[in-house]
């Protein structure tokens, strides 16, 4: 009768309608739940996982609810996405795919790991993040991810960036690994990391007294000095 039912697609419609007696019936006619399979997970551990799911060994495989398995997968700090399916006679396959990180966030709750779209992934374990970008900022996941390639693609800046600190949600400031702050312009601050790679091979800006390099004006750059002293070059005429 339960293999007429399987086999004929009616048994999931009437589950509902069986008596909780029955569904141990059906267990101990070889639809247990004896094996679950994982893959897909890198940084969820697996009993992690199996704690998400709810499922007892022995449940009936007919009687599980896959769905809420789901649900409760999706919860977890790394799932991004979860299949849950029945394996007959006995067997439940999870398949997951895991969120990406992208960078470290100084958020109001502390150090956060974010995807590229801006998302808070976990803030538990961050120190093992440690050289992904450091963003700072309201707003700053959100909009770094632009911001991150640029700077990957001039390779002496890339070299010395320490964080991104994102500034009034307009504009940035690279904070670099020698604690010198450049600030950029909201707009037009492509061609001004153009700049700075310049003044940094060509000019070796890095090797003098500056502690920071304003690069808003079209004009002019402006630099502070660590006695405090201000100091402008016209642009194209920088030594």
């Amino acid at each position: 009768m339960v293999s007429a039912l399987f086999v004929g697609g009616y048994f999931g419609r009437g589950v509902r309608n069986i008596h909780h007696g029955f569904s141990a019936l059906v267990a101990d006619a070889g639809f247990g739940i004896s094996e679950i399979h994982i893959s897909g997970n890198g940084r969820t551990p697996p009993v992690t996982i199996l704690a998400a799911l709810g499922l007892a060994p022995g449940q009936s495989i007919f009687a599980a609810d896959l769905g809420a398995a789901r649900q409760r997968l999706l919860g977890l700090d790394w799932i991004a996405s979860a299949d849950v399916v029945r394996r007959y006679p006995d067997a439940i396959t999870v398949n997951v795919v895991e969120k990406r990180p992208f960078a470290l966030w100084q958020s109001p709750d502390g150090i956060a790991v974010v995807e590229r779209s801006g998302k808070v992934i976990t803030t538990r374990d961050v120190e093992t993040f440690s050289r992904l970008p450091k963003l700072v900022g309201a707003g700053a996941p959100e909009a770094a991810s632009d911001m991150v390639e640029a700077v990957m693609a001039h390779r002496a800046v890339d070299s010395r960036i320490a964080a991104y600190e994102y500034v009034s949600q307009r504009r940035w400031n690279l904070i670099l690994n020698n604690g010198v702050v450049v600030q950029l312009p909201e707009n037009g601050w492509r061609k001004e990391l153009d700049a700075l790679e310049h003044l940094i091979v060509d000019d070796s800006i890095l090797e003098r007294d500056v502690t920071e390099i304003d690069l808003r004006s079209p004009s002019q750059y402006f630099f502070v000095l660590r006695g405090g002293e201000k100091k402008d070059v016209q642009r194209g005429k920088e030594t």
